[in-house]
């Protein structure tokens, strides 16, 4: 029997090494909110880091093993110990070197141990250790024993998340007055989330979902920890990826007022066409009760025809002279905007913004429309306006030293979003420069969204910094097409070089665009 657990010491230190290495992998799941597709594609994508260390590892272990074996085949137990107990020591090593390598560099978004994480962290071990204990050589399987691991907690997750589920919806119930508003869109629905707070907030007591928080679990989470009998209104971010994500937030929340920003090509590669986008983001307009209240951006393409489509409860239609809310007198400047904001009964209001850009104008004119219907006065609307901070990460103006000027667009980037950024690099005089690994998550399109991104950007900048070279080559073949100069355009591997290079090559007076940042399962280093 002694014998025996000598002899499988090396496949204990082989299921100390997996689960030393396993913590790389379980941050690409939380990274891709524990979806299997999600996690797929990282694997794919980014097999030097997921699936080759780890392919190496069990091999070495394996062959360590067989040396260990062949050494102690005529040997005693004592030495049988030793040389089992230093080939354990070794592969523990090589697991030790090998996590290093996997968690090389900083990360964006930290790996959180969060109670889910735990929970999948304990089903993993006792899976690891099942089948290092056959062979230490199955290490080299370890991302299909992540997702395993995976499977098996899905069940349990499941039930979890509809008890915190239920517990959320209880707790909304027993405000029966409270107002309900479902915000979703391809782009624009964080930045009116936020607007829409301060403009509301100057007359009912708000609670908004923070940051980006879109999903069942954010949604529930923020409910049970920060509902309060003195709200009067919530405010839900509803994010999605995959063509019933909103369905299953409005059955949750049971809005009573929708606010459609945008509808495009976002989130391609899980939703694969844009006609499952819009029947996904026009849920949460079906969902409305008979009373209820929708919102419309007019974008003069699907937006708006979804607007004509919609006729059975009330609804408002903003960006357009003959619809509900409009402005006029648009100026646009590097430090804000001011316009006329018009309503159909003839009204018209001045108003200012610290907020950069001509879409995010849209964005507030969206936040009125709710606002007017909500009750709020005039001088609450110019009010909370007049109010209105850049939110982080999201076009926000940064002065730096040495005269330097930032504009931080690096939460995310699409089509729409891209070219709204390089309008607002345009506003500015000095050397323009941008600094992009251009956008993803765009299917079978993205080469070509980024191409024409490419193509925009030659009249806007004159220096260009990409950030992965092969993914950013579409871009690099826009800017040429538009006779943009090579010698202007730089290529990094990571944003961390540009960085370096650009303390070096900046000046005063210049302006530099940050327009998005990869996340760390994105990332071509």
């Amino acid at each position: 029997m002694l014998s025996i657990l000598i002899g499988h010491l090396p496949h204990l230190a082989a299921a100390a090494a997996a689960l030393l290495c396993a913590r790389k992998l379980l941050h690409y799941f939380q990274l891709e909110s524990y979806q299997f597709y999600g996690l797929y594609k990282t694997f794919t994508r980014q097999w030097k880091v997921a699936v080759l260390p780890t392919a190496v590892l069990g091999i070495l272990a394996y062959l360590l093993y067989l040396a260990a074996k062949a050494i102690c085949s005529d040997s005693g137990l004592f030495v049988k110990f030793i040389v089992f107990f230093v080939c354990s020591l070794i592969i523990l090593a090589l697991g030790y070197v090998c996590s290093k390598y996997m968690q090389k560099g900083k990360e964006k978004k930290p790996f959180v141990m969060t109670a889910r994480m735990k929970r999948l962290y304990i089903i993993l071990g006792i899976v690891v250790l099942i089948f290092c204990w056959i062979t230490p050589a199955h290490i080299l399987l370890l991302p299909l024993l992540v997702a395993l691991a995976a499977i098996i907690a899905l069940p349990v997750e499941k039930s979890i998340n509809r008890m915190y589920m239920k517990d959320a919806q209880r707790r909304m119930n027993e405000q029966p007055d409270l107002i309900r508003i479902g915000i979703t869109g391809s782009y624009g629905k964080t930045s009116v989330k936020n607007i829409l707070y301060t403009i509301l907030s100057q007359k009912y007591n708000v609670l908004s979902t923070p940051a980006s928080f879109n999903t069942p679990m954010g949604l529930t989470r923020v409910i049970r920890e920060r509902l309060e009998p003195a709200h009067q209104v919530f405010l839900a971010e509803m994010g999605a990826r995959h063509r019933n994500d909103i369905k299953e937030l409005t059955d949750f929340i049971h809005p009573t007022i929708g606010v459609l920003t945008s509808v495009g090509p976002q989130h391609l590669d899980t939703f694969k066409s844009l006609e499952n986008i819009i029947e996904t983001k026009y849920d949460l307009i079906r969902s409305l009760p008979t009373n209820g209240f929708a919102v419309f951006n007019d974008d003069h393409d699907i937006c708006a025809s979804l607007y004509e489509k919609t006729t059975h409860f009330g609804k408002a239609i903003v960006g357009r002279s003959d619809g509900d809310i409009w402005a006029e007198d648009i100026s646009v400047s590097p430090t804000g905007s001011s316009f006329i904001l018009c309503f159909k009964n003839g009204k018209r209001l001045p108003c200012e913004t610290r907020l950069l850009g001509a879409h995010n104008i849209s964005n507030i004119l969206l936040s009125c429309a709710v606002a007017k219907h909500l009750g709020l006065s005039d001088l609450q609307i110019q009010r909370g306006i007049s109010l209105l901070q850049p939110v982080e990460h999201r076009l926000q103006l940064l002065r730096s030293a040495g005269g330097i000027t930032v504009i931080d667009d690096a939460f995310n980037s699409n089509p729409a979003g891209a070219k709204a950024a390089l309008n607002v690099l345009r506003e500015f005089s000095g050397r323009r420069i941008i600094v992009t690994p251009g956008m993803v998550e765009l299917g079978e399109k993205e080469s070509e969204y980024n191409r024409a991104f490419g193509a925009q950007m030659a009249s806007c900048a004159d220096i260009c910094v990409l950030i992965g070279k092969k993914h950013t080559q579409p871009i690099r073949d826009g800017l040429i097409s538009e006779g943009f100069s090579a010698g202007n355009i730089y290529s990094y591997s990571s944003l961390s070089e540009a960085t370096a290079w650009l303390r070096g090559f900046m000046q005063a007076g210049d302006v530099v665009l940050y327009e998005n940042d990869l996340p760390d399962h994105y990332s071509e280093t």
